[in-house]
């Protein structure tokens, strides 16, 4: 399996579509991405769900990022070669 250097863009996009959404009994929604744990997100209506699931994605890949954690490659999309690691992150802080 060969991988894909991909760029946050090309990273985020693939991460939505992988999204997963549930009309509640409330008649609101929730939606997460399995693939990125604790990236979930509710909303009264489906587009706005997918707003807020976009949003609490990116958030989520900044903190990963600042703290240098190893994300999981989706679909071949790698973005773990543009973090940086150890003293290279801290000089980047």
């Amino acid at each position: 399996m060969v991988r894909k250097i991909c760029g946050v863009r090309d990273y985020i996009n693939k991460a939505l579509s992988k999204a997963e959404y549930d009309k509640l009994e409330d008649g609101s929604f929730s939606g997460r991405i399995p693939e990125c744990p604790g990236v979930i997100a509710f909303s009264k209506t489906l587009f706005e769900c997918q707003k807020e699931l976009e949003s609490v994605l990116e958030g989520w890949l900044i903190i990963k990022m600042r703290h240098s954690d190893t994300l999981p490659v989706l679909d071949n999309l790698d973005i773990n070669a543009n973090i940086p690691h150890g003293d290279e992150a801290v000089a980047n802080a």
